[in-house]
């Protein structure tokens, strides 16, 4: 029994391997569907294109679909930074907190907390057109952004203003047993000239606007900082990574396990 292969250890390590290869085959799986269902949707660029397609639908309208990766375009004057210089944008997210610390009598020790958040949002009308085209004859106005789901904001400025302890502030400590640390200041912004990937309901209205709205359906009204190939491309490459992860952890369980075998067994032939 002095054999490593033999010891409690390569069992131990071969179950924990198969383990870990049965659940990265399922989010593999997961994956894999959520990339096959993200695919089936229909996706379009604001061209000519969209527009027979639309004409030719009824109500005109288009229930789920991608809008491709396009730039932004603002319809009138952008939104300045109020941070950063020369910075404008078409959605705006400014986050200011504080950063507190109380004591814990139970735990004999400081502990975080944010409190008095406050959070400002603005937005002016945009349109997403195609790549290359600030100008175009065709282009889709994104409505109601503030509604959607997803990462589409880039953070533009963030800086924390660490807070002062003076007389008071100790007097405070002593006899609240809380004291300031922070005050962040954070800023989002959707910058003109990105790309967007928006999924939503076209719509043809009378006035030959297209628009892109939240579903009436229920479905999900998500906007990505993407173009839609290189979007798909990252579900399939995580997709990738968990069918690889499967496949090493599987076969070092399979080889540690095959090993014990084999070792017991010709042990037994001695």
């Amino acid at each position: 029994m002095s054999d490593p292969f033999l010891s409690p250890l390569t069992l131990i390590c071969a179950g924990s391997s198969l383990a870990f290869s049965a659940v990265f085959y399922k989010l593999y799986k997961d994956k894999k569907q959520e990339t096959q269902k993200l695919k089936e949707i229909p996706h379009f660029q604001p061209d000519h294109h969209l527009l027979r397609i639309l004409n030719a639908t009824p109500h005109k309208r288009l229930h789920y679909v991608a809008v491709d990766g396009v730039y932004i375009a603002a319809n009138g004057e952008p939104i300045s930074s109020q941070y950063a210089q020369r910075c404008h944008g078409v959605v705006q997210k400014i986050t200011v907190q504080e950063h507190w610390k109380y004591w814990n009598s139970m735990m004999k020790s400081w502990v975080s907390k944010t409190v008095n958040k406050k959070e400002t949002n603005n937005t002016v009308p945009f349109s997403l057109v195609q790549p290359g085209s600030y100008v175009s004859e065709v282009s889709v106005h994104v409505d109601s952004p503030l509604e959607a789901a997803g990462d589409y904001l880039e953070q533009v400025h963030k800086r924390l203003r660490q807070a002062k302890e003076g007389l008071v502030g100790i007097v405070l400590q002593e006899f609240s047993g809380e004291k300031p640390v922070a005050l962040e200041e954070r800023e989002e912004m959707l910058r003109v000239g990105s790309f967007l990937t928006g999924f939503g309901e076209l719509v043809l209205e009378q006035d030959k606007v297209v628009k892109l709205r939240p579903p009436r359906d229920g479905r999900s009204y998500i906007l990505i900082a993407s173009d839609y190939k290189s979007f798909i491309q990252r579900h399939e490459n995580s997709a990738n990574m968990w069918k690889g992860l499967t496949a090493l952890f599987g076969i070092t369980g399979v080889t540690l396990l095959a090993g014990f075998i084999h070792t017991g067994l010709k042990d037994k032939k001695k």
